[in-house]
């Protein structure tokens, strides 16, 4: 017998006996929580049993408490299942799932293999392009150090030349020895792509091999008294030696595995994951996790290996984990579809291999430990930093949420303005919004361009108290309808008189402190008040204040970059006779760019609805 709201009662009475995912909603119609089962019915009803619901203080009771809605997808089996659940955790990010907190693109080494002279490059997004990909890892410094050093050893191509052989000077890297130069035929290019060869297989951990290579070639060159190619091979074998000797054998035989241990404490919770590859530990990444708050060790490990080997450019085919996964097999099934080879969840009793759980868990505790000193002495920081500014501006409570807005224009064009959120001092970025100005065209006005952006900002907060009213749990930007402890404007004594005049218009003057922060002295206008505010130089206070300032301004300039680039994209298209909007804006859906168009050829022009043979004649000659 279950014990549930009406409303929810009939959503359960009519759920089906299949395997599928099912998505709880709270009242504002977010996703709080993914889950799958192989039977929705039992699965679902189980979370509104007597007994879970009378557990007070329990996370399952509290998300219980919470749910006003519940989806289900029904789907063919438990594998089919598993990868519905791992979209959705990753589009929804729901706050009782364990997820990654934080969870950006991490970056990846990008070998562009399908290019016949194949570059070198960092990037946050997985293509299917014939591309390589190596990682992903937590830390973009580490990984161009990395770069830095593999060059010297393989000197990639960074450059976007057409490689002909043909040309008839290099760059000055071919001078300083960080690329090989097939641009002026140095390297044919079966050997430019053999040494790229050789770099992949580095990062793969092959470098035993590549080292004993390269000194072979090296003793080869200096019998043959080829000095300056003797020389060559030594600096390349000094570089990947540099990186080798970081790598830590762990294994005489030649197995590629990941092995995966996690530590928590009062909530927090980090995972660190050896990668070992060829018998060595070539590398080790740590990731920390949120909402695992009283979930099982369990719970938690297949939390993490979905949403991390859901991204991860190469599976091992040994996984050696702490403890037993409950849905191990169909997590094998799916990672042994994405290698194309078995892949295995193990968890070692003895031996070597439970070593290197136990080191890995060890590393894990330690991680955590320096990170919960730093996130602590961040916290003071922060505490410190609110409180000075609530003295500082006189107000009732520190201004846990504080909301600065900026202007950015050149010369009255593209004008764009831009909204920041800090919560107890840090940036929460998913509430950043951006405001393309309408009513001020083709001359700077930042005062009209800051009301305009201030207006719409407190129109959505009265429309969403509306909406709250006549349609409640459809709002779906609950962020509009929070005000904030402390409004900030970039400038001075005139932004601060355009806040205050919107802020009267939506009742909200002294409900909601404002002041302007003025860059050239650093000083603070409030209302009612003729002497400026000056932190302390060293204070913590300004510091956050000049934090919070340069934030609004990095994010409105982005902005406004944006709609310029955009703009001027559309002039070169707007300049071709025959082309309008209609025509202009079915070039770009198109093709995507006007770089793209430039390329395309007049037949792939005039297969573009409304352009027709002869004006794709002229775009050509014309762009």
């Amino acid at each position: 017998m279950t014990v549930a709201p009406p409303h929810i009662q009939e959503i359960l009475d009519t759920l089906p006996r299949r395997p599928g995912v099912y998505l709880m909603k709270d009242a504002q119609g977010d996703v709080i929580y993914v889950g799958k089962a192989v039977n929705l019915r039992s699965r679902v009803r189980s979370y509104f049993q007597p007994g879970v619901l009378h557990q007070a203080h329990s996370k399952t009771a509290r998300l219980v408490s919470q749910v006003a809605d519940i989806e289900v997808i029904v789907v063919d089996s438990e594998l089919e299942a598993l990868l519905t659940e791992i979209n959705l955790i990753k589009a929804h990010q729901p706050r009782y799932n364990v997820r990654l907190k934080d969870d950006k693109r991490y970056p990846y080494i990008k070998v562009h293999w399908a290019d016949p002279f194949p570059k070198v490059t960092v990037t946050r997004r997985m293509v299917q392009d014939g591309s390589r990909y190596f990682g992903p890892y937590t830390n973009m410094r580490a990984v161009h150090q990395t770069l830095d050093v593999l060059r010297k050893a393989f000197p990639y191509l960074t450059c976007d030349r057409a490689i002909t052989g043909q040309d008839e000077r290099a760059c000055l890297y071919y001078d300083i020895k960080l690329c090989n130069a097939p641009c002026i035929g140095a390297v044919s290019q079966e050997e430019y792509r053999a040494m790229i060869q050789g770099l992949m297989d580095f990062l793969r951990g092959r470098s035993t091999e590549i080292i004993k290579g390269l000194r072979s070639q090296m003793q080869e060159a200096s019998d043959r008294l080829d000095f300056e190619q003797a020389a060559r091979l030594r600096d390349q074998l000094r570089a990947l030696e540099q990186i080798s000797q970081r790598q830590k054998v762990v294994s005489a035989t030649t197995i590629n595995q990941d092995v995966i241990a996690f530590a928590r404490e009062q909530g927090d919770a980090c995972v660190q994951i050896f990668f070992i590859r060829s018998g060595k530990i070539i590398g080790r990444e740590h990731y920390i996790l949120e909402g695992t708050e009283e979930e099982n060790p369990a719970d938690i490990m297949a939390g993490f290996i979905k949403q991390f080997y859901d991204k991860a450019a190469e599976i091992p085919p040994e996984v050696l984990l702490p403890h037993e996964v409950e849905e191990a097999k169909v997590i094998e099934h799916w990672l042994r579809d994405k290698r194309g080879h078995k892949v295995v969840l193990k968890v070692p009793r003895r031996g070597q291999k439970r070593e290197l759980v136990r080191l890995a868990a060890e590393n894990a505790a330690e991680t955590l430990g320096m990170l919960r000193a730093q996130w602590q002495a961040d916290a003071h920081r922060q505490e410190t930093a609110l409180r000075e500014i609530q003295e500082a501006l006189g107000l009732e409570g520190p201004p846990n949420r504080i909301e600065c807005y900026d202007v950015s224009n050149t010369q009255g064009t593209a004008i764009s303005a831009s909204r920041v959120v800090f919560v107890q001092g840090v940036p929460r970025r998913s509430e950043y919004r951006k405001f393309n100005i309408r009513s001020v065209q083709g001359h700077p006005d930042d005062y009209a361009a800051m009301r305009e952006a201030l207006d719409r900002r407190f129109r959505r907060w009265q429309e969403s108290k509306q909406e709250l009213q006549d349609l409640p749990g459809q709002h779906r930007d609950p962020t509009w309808g929070l005000l904030p402890d402390l409004l900030i404007v970039d400038g001075g004594k005139g932004q601060l008189g355009v806040a205050v005049e919107v802020l009267e218009q939506y009742g909200l003057l002294g409900q909601v402190p404002v002041a302007a922060l003025a860059k050239q002295r650093e000083e603070l206008f409030v209302p009612d008040r003729d002497r400026s505010i000056v932190l302390p130089r060293r204070s913590q206070g300004l510091y956050l204040l000049q934090r919070i300032r340069d934030e609004a301004h990095r994010f409105a300039i982005t902005q406004h970059r944006k709609r310029r680039l955009k703009r001027g994209l559309a002039s070169q298209l707007d300049s071709i006779p025959g082309i309008g909007p209609a025509r202009r804006r079915a070039l770009l859906s198109a093709f995507g760019s006007v770089k793209a168009i430039r390329e395309a050829s007049e037949e792939e022009l005039a297969a573009v609805p409304g352009i027709g043979p002869e004006l794709a004649a002229t775009i050509k000659s014309l762009l």
